[in-house]
């Protein structure tokens, strides 16, 4: 096969059916979040007493909560805390990752130092970790991301490490220390570039995890503020009226269910593309 008949990374994620079903599910969210004013049919925050646990109709799609919100308005507008958190801390884990990684990978006398430290933070369970942040510094949406940043970015710097580790002892990067570049020339031209595929693959399993979590934090009472819709806190709510109006709880649910699932069928889809050792010849 010619270099001009191979396929390129990008055609063979077009052709990858996870890829594809993963996006599709995940632009719908995107495109619910950006478009939440235009397509909800009711104020999600307005409070009507007297339309309280109504069930699906052709007024309220999902039904109505025990205030009598619109739950399809709540779960559209959730969709925008959702992602803004996992978003946000997809990106600041990356970030932070990048760097503690390239940096204990590279340099053997902070490696010692700076893993022990990212070893540390692993030992405890994320949830709890994230809890116990979130008990410092109070309920907020830049509180759980930076909560969740701090929780999941040794995942991320233990991850570049190991590429880290395994490329810098190569020829290549031995013939540009001879030849007299500077670590950090090295870290980002010679280096960096070789982790951008962990990273993707990495970066989007960690979307999943930040979802789930912010709906865990607002289920637990500990995530975003009660009056700002976010699916957890539905799900929370609904749970108390779960056997009179279940669709308070099952709506959310479904659409975090599907968020989580399109993320992850889109990570496993990246990394069976960029991974050389899974691609099949």
């Amino acid at each position: 096969m010619t270099e001009a008949a191979r396929p390129t990374w990008l055609r063979r994620l077009a052709r990858n059916p996870s890829v594809i079903v993963g996006a599709a599910v995940l632009l719908v969210f995107v495109l619910a979040a950006f478009l939440a004013d235009a397509v909800s049919t009711h104020n999600p925050t307005r409070l009507v007493p007297g339309n309280r646990l109504t069930p699906p109709s052709a007024q309220h799609y999902l039904g109505t909560d025990e205030f009598g919100r619109d739950v399809y308005s709540l779960v559209i507008h959730g969709s925008r805390v959702s992602l803004l958190v996992g978003v946000t801390t997809m990106l600041l884990t990356s970030l932070g990752g990048v760097a503690v990684g390239l940096v204990a990978g590279y340099n053997r006398r902070l490696d010692t130092i700076v893993m022990r430290l990212m070893d540390g933070l692993m030992a405890f369970p994320a949830i709890l970790l994230a809890i116990a942040l979130m008990a410092a510094r109070g309920p907020g949406v830049w509180n759980v991301i930076m909560a969740l940043s701090i929780v999941y970015m040794p995942r991320t710097a233990i991850l570049i490490r190991s590429t880290v580790l395994s490329i810098r002892e190569l020829d290549y990067i031995q013939a540009a220390r001879a030849l007299g570049r500077r670590d950090l020339a090295i870290g980002f031209r010679h280096i960096l570039p070789n982790c951008v595929g962990p990273l993707l693959v990495q970066g989007s399993f960690i979307f999943a995890y930040a979802i789930l979590a912010e709906a865990i934090l607002g289920f637990l009472g500990v995530g975003v503020p009660p009056y700002v819709p976010s699916w957890g806190n539905v799900i929370a709510g609904g749970k108390n009226v779960i056997r009179e109006a279940f669709w308070v709880s099952l709506f959310p649910g479904a659409a975090l269910t599907l968020a989580g699932l399109s993320l992850n069928l889109l990570g496993d889809g990246l990394r069976d593309v960029l991974d050389p050792r899974l691609r099949v010849q």
